[in-house]
């Protein structure tokens, strides 16, 4: 991440937005895709924990044949928590 970045990446993703339902976009189709990019790296790592828990969301469904965790659940107390 790169703090001198944040402003203008945030300007142009509001161009974009702006701009999304018009015949022709102010951005060319390189910056659009750079922006794009930036947002999915952007993302990636905050989803890793969320990731993580609905492979374990998983992996307990696989076990007990549904998805309705307890909120108190000793093998993995947080597990019950995301779910609810």
């Amino acid at each position: 991440s790169n703090p001198s970045l944040a402003m203008p990446i945030e300007r142009e993703r509001r161009t974009y937005k702006s701009n999304q339902n018009r015949d022709s976009s102010i951005l060319t189709e390189n910056q659009v895709q750079i922006l794009k990019n930036v947002d999915a790296e952007s993302k990636g790592p905050r989803l890793q924990p969320w990731n993580r828990s609905y492979e374990e969301l998983l992996s307990f469904v696989r076990e007990f044949g549904h998805a309705r965790v307890p909120q108190q659940f000793p093998p993995n107390p947080s597990l019950g928590l995301w779910v609810t």
